[in-house]
């Protein structure tokens, strides 16, 4: 298996959900979409299992034995081994330590925004804030809820952060559609092209 299976980004997460409990691919698989529309949309059977297989060429996770369920084929089930426990610890460590750039489509498609046009752009972003409003108005009350039944925070803090960074781009979301409606953002003549922007 190429070195580079090991640097998918969803290395880290099924370490992550081997560290909970022993499984085969199709409940990490399950568990994945089950607890992140990202991965729901991202993660297909194929670059799971992948995956799995390259953890267990490193090393990282071992076969425990078959499991069977009804009438469906035996499937091996995983666990994670020391080394894989090591990993873990040392890809958690370094991502919480650094402040990785990390290039999302949004990014990618807001650094075009002159496109649109005024009318266009301050449109555009008033439904991106109204959309993401009731999205984390949604996940809010879920976590809410999931705390009230008992869950510890430690357990979701995930979707403490990611309610906290959606309330942020929000409150960044309606500023800039105030800022275009005062016209304190200005789009530049056709005769006058904008000039580039400073690297990040």
């Amino acid at each position: 298996m190429p070195r580079r299976a090991l640097d998918n980004p969803l290395v880290l997460t099924v370490l992550g959900l081997l560290l909970e409990n022993p499984a085969h691919p199709y409940q990490l698989l399950a568990e994945l979409r089950s607890r992140s529309d990202h991965h729901a949309a991202a993660v297909n059977r194929g670059s799971l299992y992948n995956t799995v297989t390259a953890l267990t060429e490193a090393g990282w996770a071992a076969a425990r034995g078959r499991q069977r369920s009804g009438n469906r084929p035996e499937r091996t089930v995983y666990a994670l081994t020391r080394a894989g426990h090591d990993e873990l610890v040392r890809r958690l460590d370094s991502r919480i330590r650094n402040p990785d750039r990390e290039f999302s489509r949004f990014l990618g498609a807001v650094s075009h925004l002159g496109a649109l046009g005024p009318d266009g752009a301050a449109e555009a972003l008033t439904e991106r804030a109204h959309r993401l409003r009731e999205r984390t108005d949604a996940d809010e009350t879920r976590l809410t809820e999931a705390l009230a039944a008992g869950v510890p925070r430690l357990h979701i803090i995930e979707a403490e952060y990611a309610i906290r960074l959606a309330r942020a781009e929000t409150e960044w979301l309606d500023a800039v559609v105030e800022d275009i409606r005062t016209g304190a953002l200005t789009w530049p003549t056709a005769a006058s092209p904008a000039p580039a922007a400073p690297p990040l």
